[in-house]
């Protein structure tokens, strides 16, 4: 996972759970704009901080071209994109979630190899972050034949 932004902790202590509960290998975030590893997120991840590595980095999109080079696909989320439900996560994948309020960079998402979509039919067109990242996570986990 590549958390671009994120600024709640809560958010961020969700997705380590939810992480940690489908077997991903490590959270990647930024080393400033965003939330760190408080209190509150350890408290929010429910002992999952302990489990699930993560890495702080200067440039996300400078990681995020170091990892293409390494065979890793990059994933993003916007509202134009592939049906996730249609999407295969088999070999090495990470998932950008964007901020809260703002999405993605748009430097960032140049660097996407695809995006994904959550479609919605009700009246609210957008999710919290946690809960996009848990509906991600579990569709790479499944699609993996998990």
């Amino acid at each position: 996972m590549i958390l671009d932004g994120i600024e709640d902790p809560h958010n961020l202590g969700s997705i380590m759970r939810t992480a940690d509960a489908f077997g991903v290998h490590g959270i990647i975030i930024p080393k400033r704009r965003a939330v760190q590893l408080t209190s509150t997120v350890a408290k929010t991840s429910t002992g999952a901080i302990e489990y699930v590595p993560v890495a702080r980095v200067t440039n996300l999109v400078q990681t995020a071209k170091e990892l293409q080079k390494r065979g890793v696909w990059i994933f993003g989320t916007d509202m134009q994109g592939t049906d996730f439900r249609k999407w295969s996560a088999k070999g090495p994948t990470a998932v950008v979630i964007g901020n809260e309020g703002k999405g993605i960079s748009p430097l960032l998402k140049k660097v996407c190899d695809d995006m994904l979509t959550i479609p919605m039919v009700g009246h609210v067109q957008s999710l919290n972050a946690s809960v996009a990242a848990s509906l991600l996570i579990c569709q790479g986990f499944t699609s993996r034949g998990n």
